[in-house]
């Protein structure tokens, strides 16, 4: 959820890039996940179109998102380390579900960094 601080110091664009990019960064939104569009993301933030259009140019020059034309946009697939991030936030999960706490969590990625192969 993006909200806007008219009277902080960002102008409303930098506000909705800063907070998108932060979503996508820390695991808010994911890879192919598909964004609003840029009329429908305006009207709910109550801004003009061009001020989302803005952020989301700056996020696609970053490499965070996609266009597809008519399609939309979406959060970008590329990117090694999203990747790795996303398979290493999975395994946790899974590891917690077994019921393992984080020590032993560690303790096992690190028996495995120290072989061969």
């Amino acid at each position: 959820m993006i909200t806007l601080d008219a009277s902080g110091p960002l102008p409303p664009f930098e506000q909705i890039r800063s907070q998108l990019a932060d979503q996508i960064e820390h695991e808010g939104l994911r890879a192919g996940d598909r964004l609003p569009t840029v009329r429908r993301l305006a009207e709910d933030l109550g801004v003009a179109a061009n001020t989302v259009a803005r952020a989301y140019r700056e996020l696609e020059t970053a490499g965070l998102i996609e266009t597809r034309g008519r399609a939309g946009s979406f959060v970008a697939g590329s990117g090694v380390e999203r990747e790795a991030r996303e398979a290493a936030r999975l395994y946790v999960e899974r590891v917690r579900a077994l019921g393992l706490d984080d020590r032993a969590l560690l303790q096992l990625v690190t028996r495995l960094l120290g072989q061969p192969g």
